[in-house]
């Protein structure tokens, strides 16, 4: 009698599998999967977080269709609150970049006490952002902060940061640099300790020096860390939040809205929730496509060859 060929979906290790990844595939759907559906109903009503969902007639109640969408593309506030996430973006994420490269470089030495530098350096980002923000705002201020008080002291007289439409924005970057330089500075650093000291002892025999083993050696071998770190740092920037929530609540004169404190305030401050969910949506798609074009062009400029 001629035995059936054994494939790989009735085999015992593929059956022992599923039941493993039954639990995790549960919360997905519970957790990721559900929520999200819902917010994409919620999205086209008008509801505002306190009737029930569970009512029959929900739908035929609240239901408004793409409205909410035409309103927030058609409207003034939209464009003013992107173009200032852009503008967060624009600032933060080179001057983070640099930042991080400098740190890694410099941690990545060979010195004697480097090891208590590393661990200096990631102390900002184990803080969080409530106590960091409450701390850089008191630092801030233009009236008994520090940094205004130093520039007091060269004769410089500071500006009034958060309280500034000029500064407000910049200041925010400035925070948010100081927190996230130490997270991206390690993974730029275990990049630079995962290239082959072999490359840099064949340039030293041909003479190359720090620079060029920098630009022609280390900066190459380090885009696949600097393709990550631009993909996660793009994508906390546009989800930008407690920072602003805390130093500036939007303002001077709205030049710190940005995305998700208007999904919030509208959300849980005018109890717009079926407008805060589309404000959401819109922000996913532009993640999302930020993200695809990222994917897509870095066969231009990421090495993957060492």
């Amino acid at each position: 009698m001629k035995m059936k060929a054994k494939t790989k979906y009735d085999s015992n290790e593929v059956r022992a599998a599923y039941v493993f990844l039954i639990p995790s595939l549960i919360g997905m759907v519970i957790f990721s999967a559900l929520p999200l559906i819902v917010s994409g109903l919620i999205s086209l009503t008008d509801w505002n977080g306190l009737d029930s969902l569970l009512d029959p007639g929900f739908m035929s109640q609240h239901f408004i269709g793409l409205k909410n969408f035409k309103d927030i593309l058609t409207g003034k506030e939209f464009w003013k609150v992107l173009h200032n996430t852009l503008e967060f973006i624009v600032l933060y994420i080179p001057l983070m970049l640099c930042l991080s490269l400098l740190v890694a470089f410099l941690l990545s030495r060979p010195k004697k006490g480097v090891g208590a530098f590393r661990v200096m350096f990631y102390i900002p980002v184990l803080t969080s952002w409530v106590a960091a923000s409450l701390i850089w705002k008191s630092v801030l201020s233009p009236e008994y902060g520090a940094i205004n008080n130093i520039l007091k002291m060269v004769g410089i007289q500071g500006p009034d940061w958060l309280l500034s439409e000029k500064w407000a924005m910049p200041a925010i970057v400035l925070v948010s640099v100081w927190k996230d330089m130490g997270f991206f500075g390690l993974i730029l650093l275990s990049g630079i300790m995962a290239i082959d000291k072999s490359y840099y002892e064949a340039a030293s025999i041909d003479g190359a020096g720090p620079l060029a083993k920098f630009f022609k050696i280390t900066l190459p071998l380090l885009t696949p860390s600097i393709f990550y770190v631009l993909i996660v740092s793009l994508i906390n920037s546009f989800q930008l939040f407690p920072q602003i929530m805390i130093m500036t609540d939007g303002g001077p004169n709205g030049v710190t809205q940005v995305m998700v404190e208007r999904i919030y305030k509208y959300g849980f401050n005018y109890y717009k929730m079926g407008y805060a969910s589309a404000f959401s949506w819109l922000l996913f798609v532009i993640i999302m496509v930020c993200t695809f074009i990222q994917m897509k062009g870095q066969n231009r400029w990421v090495n993957y060859d060492a």
